[in-house]
C-alpha cells in the first residue's frame, strides 16, 4: 500500500500539522475544508459562494490525487448555522447530484468567525 499526503498550500495545513488530504492505497481521505481561495487567502461573506469554493479547494485535491468528485462516497457538511443549509444546495448538486454519496450534515462553532462551511470527503480510486 502506498501512502501520500497532498497539500494545498494553506497556512493552516504547516500551523496545524496536517495534509489536505491523504492517498492510501486507493482510498482518499480529504480534511476538512473551508472556503478560503488559496491563491488569496481571501474568503467570501456569502454562504453559497463559500460552498462553491470549497468545492473546488476539495475538487483540486481530489484531482491530485488522481479521483474525481465521482469517487466519493462520504461526505460530512459542517456548517455554523444549520437552518441556512439549503443555500449550499445549488452547488452542492452541481457537483453530488449524480454521484448521491452518504452524507451527514452538522451544525458546529469552526475555527474562525468567517468560516461559515467546511466539507470533507472520502472517496475511493476505482481501477
Amino acid at each position: 500500500m502506498t501512502r501520500r499526503l497532498i497539500s494545498s498550500g494553506s497556512e493552516f495545513e504547516a500551523q496545524i500539522g496536517y495534509s489536505r488530504a491523504v492517498v492510501d492505497g486507493d482510498w482518499v481521505f480529504v480534511s476538512g475544508t473551508t472556503g478560503y481561495d488559496y491563491a488569496t487567502g481571501e474568503i467570501s461573506s456569502d454562504l453559497g459562494e463559500q460552498t462553491a469554493q470549497v468545492l473546488r479547494n476539495i475538487g483540486a485535491a481530489l484531482t491530485e490525487a488522481g479521483a474525481s468528485f465521482a469517487d466519493v462516497v462520504r461526505v460530512h457538511y459542517l456548517l455554523t448555522d444549520g437552518s441556512r443549509f439549503s443555500e449550499c444546495w445549488p452547488a452542492l448538486r452541481e457537483v453530488f447530484g449524480e454521484v448521491r454519496p452518504a452524507a451527514t450534515m452538522m451544525q458546529v462553532p469552526l475555527m474562525e468567525p468567517e468560516m461559515l462551511i467546511e466539507i470533507e470527503v472520502t472517496a475511493r480510486i476505482r481501477a
